[in-house]
């Protein structure tokens, strides 16, 4: 067991030999500041156990155990809120959106398919307003056809009126 007086200044490698480390790690923590030269065992005593305390909950120097568990907590609460979104049904997952949307899109485009023919019945109009209308159609029921969710992002093509 080693003897050392308390209240007088040691050697690095006798603080060392006190807490069960190396010379090494004693010049670095005197180094970076947490140790001070010149002071007596007892002080660098204190000093070290407190800066183990600090690492040890997290308030180390680095503060990487810190960034960690705060990272971590923001994480766990993204997890849950969203957990909460999608119990309010505020929030689906994409791939059931995407059936919704193509089952809407298979709909619109069967009813868009029959629109042309039953104006044709009900109403007596021009062959080129027919002629027009069904290229119109077409081109509603094919968009629809088409429609992902990516479209979604996309700003609205302007047509030109003609």
């Amino acid at each position: 067991m080693l003897s050392l007086p308390l209240t007088h200044p040691v050697t690095q490698e006798q603080f060392g030999d006190l807490v069960g480390v190396s010379q090494p790690v004693v010049s670095d923590l005197l180094a970076r500041g947490i140790l001070l030269a010149g002071q007596p065992a007892a002080t660098w005593l204190r000093a070290y156990t407190k800066h183990l305390r600090e690492q040890a909950a997290g308030r180390g120097a680095d503060g990487e155990l810190a960034r960690e568990r705060a990272r971590l907590a923001r994480e766990q609460a993204d997890r849950v809120a969203m957990d909460n979104a999608v119990n309010r049904r505020e929030l689906a997952p994409v791939s059931v959106l995407e059936l919704v949307l193509a089952k809407m899109a298979g709909d619109v485009g069967s009813l868009l398919q029959g629109l042309v023919p039953r104006v044709r019945r009900r109403v007596d109009l021009p062959g080129e307003a027919l002629r027009i209308l069904d290229e119109e159609v077409t081109k509603a029921r094919n968009r629809a056809a088409a429609m992902t969710l990516a479209d979604a992002e996309e700003e609205p093509e302007e047509e030109d009126e003609a």
